[in-house]
């Protein structure tokens, strides 16, 4: 008889220390530890978590931003790097898969950050490196897009796993594309955005996008947003009284499970800094999926089809170049 996964997930909402990625690397480590002590074996955590999310982009115009591109470059991380063995260590040790998001280096250029998705496995290996496909709005002062290589679902203990961060979750075709890779377990990872326009309740856009995922899928989706702490509004905001009203406002920030008819599995946390724990049970996807299986019989592909670019985008593909002569001293070895 088939055996379906059941598990406890964990989904983190915390604040990084700001700009300081070995700092927020061990408070991320602590979080996963804390998270395995209660029966944890899959670790969400928020969007750009590693050292922070760039505020100032929704404060400040691209001049006086600059610097702190410059100041996020620095603080950024290198996948692979120090860091993320750090991490990985942490899974290892706790035997549970961590999903984190990073600011991660572009290894070509001084001018590129990723915004990066890290999934690691359970005996600590890296085994997706996903690339935010387009920055949302005001990010794209910061960041640079990804591309269709890392749109990929994952076997791992806990299921056939994938993830998408923030805006992307209202993506219908990168959703489609896992789902369609048989995805059983989702992770949406967000930053808390209370800069966003007055009447934008970011906790309730969070919820209706993980919902709308859940039950279109009929998978479990597990959602994990940042905070907004102090440090960061007094970094970001200064003494300007209206950004500080700005970053402070409430309800930016929500985490939780969602199941496969789009309810939560339980209360979601809202604002706070904690870890929202549920059971799931794939087991509850197959009969939802009896009804509506749009990646199976509730669809027609001979009508609809999807096309996925899978083709990693680099900047340079050098073909027919020589090899390099070797100097006296490797002619010397050689013979």
């Amino acid at each position: 008889m088939l055996e379906l996964p059941r598990f406890t997930a964990a989904a983190v909402q915390a604040a990084p220390v700001y700009l300081d990625a070995a700092a927020t690397v061990a408070k991320a480590a602590d979080l996963v530890a804390e998270a395995a002590g209660r029966g944890a074996t899959l670790v969400a955590f928020p969007e750009a978590f590693v050292p922070g999310y760039p505020y100032w982009n929704w404060t400040m115009n691209p001049v006086q931003g600059s610097p702190w591109f410059e100041r996020l470059y620095r603080n950024a991380i290198d996948v692979p790097g120090p860091e993320v063995d750090t991490l990985c260590a942490a899974a290892r040790r706790h035997g549970v898969t961590v999903v984190v998001g990073v600011n991660e280096r572009g290894a070509h250029s001084m001018g590129v950050i990723y915004n990066t998705m890290l999934t690691i496995s359970h005996t600590g290996e890296l085994i997706g490196v996903h690339r935010k496909l387009v920055p949302t709005w005001a990010e794209k002062l910061t960041w640079t897009g990804g591309d269709g290589s890392s749109l990929v679902v994952h076997d791992t203990p806990v299921g056939r796993l994938g993830v998408l961060a923030c805006g992307e979750n209202t993506n219908t075709l990168a959703r489609f594309a896992l789902l369609a890779q048989g995805e059983q377990v989702h992770v949406a990872s967000y930053i808390a955005l209370p800069a966003a326009p007055e009447d934008y309740d970011m906790a309730d856009a969070i919820a209706i996008r993980t919902a709308a995922h859940a039950f279109e899928g009929k998978v479990f989706s597990v959602v994990s947003t940042s905070v907004v702490s102090d440090e960061i509004v007094d970094a970001v905001a200064g003494d300007d009284e209206a950004v500080r009203k700005q970053l402070s406002r409430p309800r930016n920030a929500l985490s939780g499970i969602f199941g496969p008819d789009g309810r939560p599995v339980v209360e979601p946390l809202v604002d706070d800094e904690g870890i929202v724990y549920a059971e799931i049970d794939l087991a509850r996807s197959i009969q939802a999926k009896q009804m509506h299986d749009i990646i199976g019989h509730y669809n027609r592909f001979d009508v609809l089809s999807l096309h996925l670019d899978a083709t990693p985008r680099v900047p340079l593909v050098v073909t027919g170049r020589p090899p390099v002569a070797a100097t006296d001293d490797e002619a010397e070895v050689e013979r």
